[in-house]
């Protein structure tokens, strides 16, 4: 029999303390998720060498392409799981949770046996050169055939804390990224198996990880757990999970294409250790968007019950206590960013080139960095209310509309200095068609409430 306890408090708690309830953990879960990719750099720069670093860095954009397809499940599947649960709908919650498992395996499976017959020449358009694919080569033959396991891992993670279980998720994470941290170096120094055990030790944790969320989903007590019936794909279901997922999977998609074109034009402009600097810029970056983005997960079930219980108001509080909360923590970015970047690079690196590069690109990519947490956020809201179309217009307008052109148009003239200032100019203008989209669709949502 299923226990009907679910988080109800969602649609009466005060906002500020279901904010912090949720987003705490995903904030260190997405924190801890960063540290241990940044972990992974400092060790294979420091183990391996700068020219690993630069290997690590080409795989960037497969491992976006991974992510597309993850999210493309995981997330859509998790903001549908809010938006039942907030309808009392359970049993459509249940199935949901068994197809986000057939989905994951699937498009687990066949992701990873295209990428395998092709990586060679795949690396290679990817900007790599004779110097450097041994290394992204040796890691992504790993990474690729643990590819189900991290799908299911993220997948599950993302469902458990919709679930109402943020912390639980949040210790699955926090387990990932210690098991790394420990075997990273056993891997790497002991054993002396080089770009390759920091790849071997990311897919042990998180299959170690998996097996514990397994156990979790197992249990019975639980509202949404496995049971028979539950793992035949609903056209339903997969239909709408993927609507709502489109948004991430797009803007995974745009990333990885992006991030072709920055290691293309790095390094025509300036070789090699250019596209290690962006590894290193990219680590840094990401330590602090994934802060925001763990304050997105805090967001995503609040909004989506609120939103499925039409409940507004409730929703455009959550909204705005995240974007102050997320401005905060780009702004920290900023100032760390600017004031900062040779020490941050020296953690990464003892190579002067290296370090050099990743200075300069590290203050021209942070200029505008405190208006990205509203950018994400606001891109966040509409997916997390199921608002599918507008989500993916705003994860592409900055990829594709944006940084897409001023990747093609400065570089030619400014060199690797218009690579790295593409970056910013195109944080700005995609923030401010943000503004104009949630302006419009706050009006929206207060005329309505009016009628009513």
């Amino acid at each position: 029999m299923i226990k009907q306890a679910i988080p109800t408090e969602l649609g009466t708690e005060k906002i500020g303390k279901l904010l912090i309830q949720y987003a705490v953990p995903a904030i260190i879960a997405m924190t801890a998720s960063s540290l241990y990719n940044m972990v992974d750099s400092i060790f294979i720069g420091h183990g391996v060498g700068s020219l690993a670093l630069s290997g690590l860095a080409l795989t960037f954009p497969l491992m976006n392409l991974a992510a597309a397809f993850g999210s493309l499940v995981g997330v859509g599947a998790a903001t549908l799981v809010s938006v039942k649960l907030g309808q009392k709908d359970y049993d459509t919650a249940q199935r949901i949770l068994g197809n986000v498992v057939v989905l994951n395996i699937i498009i687990g499976l066949l992701f990873t046996l295209c990428t395998l017959l092709f990586l060679n020449p795949i690396l290679y358009f990817f900007g790599a050169s004779e110097d450097t694919i041994g290394y992204a080569r040796d890691y992504m033959i790993v990474i690729l055939a643990g590819n189900v396991v991290t799908h299911l891992y993220l997948g599950l993670n993302s469902v458990m804390r919709s679930a109402g279980h943020p912390q639980k998720a949040m210790y699955a994470t926090i387990a990932t990224v210690v098991l790394n941290t420990i075997l990273d170096p056993l891997f790497i120094f002991v054993f002396d198996w080089g770009i390759q055990g920091a790849a071997i030790a990311t897919i042990l944790a998180q299959i170690i990880s998996l097996c514990w969320l397994f156990k979790l989903f197992a249990n019975k007590n639980e509202l949404l757990h496995f049971h028979r019936g539950i793992f035949r794909l609903k056209k339903k279901i997969v239909k709408e999970s993927l609507a709502i997922g489109m948004a991430p999977f797009m803007m995974n998609m745009a990333a990885c294409f992006i991030v072709i074109l920055i290691n293309q034009g790095l390094k025509e402009h300036g070789g090699d250790l250019a596209i290690g600097a962006f590894g290193i810029v990219n680590r840094f970056v990401f330590l602090f968007v994934m802060i925001v983005m763990g304050l997105n997960q805090g967001m995503q079930p609040i909004a989506g019950y609120n939103f499925g219980a039409g409940l507004v108001e409730r929703v455009i509080r959550v909204f705005k206590l995240t974007v102050m909360a997320a401005t905060t923590v780009t702004t920290l970015g900023f100032l760390a960013g600017e004031g900062m970047p040779g020490l941050v690079t020296r953690i990464f690196t003892t190579d002067p080139e290296l370090i050099e590069n990743s200075i300069r690109g590290m203050r021209i990519t942070f200029i505008c960095f405190p208006l990205i947490g509203f950018q994400i956020v606001t891109a966040n809201l509409f997916q997390s209310i199921g608002m599918a179309g507008k989500a993916i217009f705003l994860s592409l307008s900055r990829q594709l509309l944006l940084l897409l052109p001023c990747l093609l148009l400065l570089p030619p003239i400014y060199g690797q200095n218009g690579v790295w200032a593409s970056m910013p100019i195109s944080d700005f203008i995609a923030t401010l068609i943000s503004a104009i989209m949630l302006w419009w669709q706050i009006k929206k949502f207060k005329t309505e409430h009016v009628k009513q």
